[in-house]
């Protein structure tokens, strides 16, 4: 039986990781088998980049932390080797990241997740991976709206134009008159 010493800091080591999971907008599962050393360092490296961290905690450890975090159905892919990847900031980058490296590693595999505190599939995730970062949207956004603001600019020319038209149509009739 354990010492009641190695009992108490494993829960304390479970908190501490209910307590992240709580504060992530993300929490990844994965699976990394067959990837080497430098794989996973260059992978730490970029998740840094986009402020999300990477850890392979043991799966008792990472399912009670769930458990307590309140978060259940992810219980099945906690089994073989896990990695954790979370962040408490923007999600899209991280999730991106961990896409495009897993179609780079062909074993890399996203066993799935947790979104702002729903349960998501790998599919799901990859889903969301796919979509354009904000950035890129926010700039479609203005594309379209300045588009419609050049449309409104456009139809309020015309709308001078025939005022002009009119005024200066009425005003030679009047003098041939």
């Amino acid at each position: 039986m354990a010492s009641e010493k190695i009992l108490n800091q494993k829960k304390e080591e479970v908190t501490k990781l209910a307590n992240k999971i709580k504060e992530a907008k993300l929490v990844l599962l994965t699976d990394y088998r067959g990837i080497n050393v430098e794989d996973v360092t260059n992978l730490r490296a970029d998740l840094r980049k986009c402020n999300a961290e990477y850890s392979v905690i043991k799966n008792n450890i990472t399912k009670r932390a769930l458990l307590e975090a309140g978060i259940e159905g992810l219980e099945d892919k906690l089994v073989g080797p896990t990695a954790v990847i979370m962040t408490a900031e923007d999600y899209l980058e991280p999730s991106k990241t961990i896409y495009e490296f897993t179609k780079n590693n062909e074993y890399y595999k996203i066993k799935g997740g947790v979104l702002e505190g729903k349960v998501m599939t790998a599919e799901e995730i990859v889903t969301i991976a796919k979509l354009p970062s904000k950035e890129t949207l926010l700039s479609m956004l203005a594309g379209a709206l300045l588009a419609n603001i050049q449309k409104f600019a456009v139809a309020i020319d015309q709308v001078r134009v025939q005022k002009e038209t009119n005024s200066a149509t009425e005003s030679t009739a009047e003098a041939e008159a």
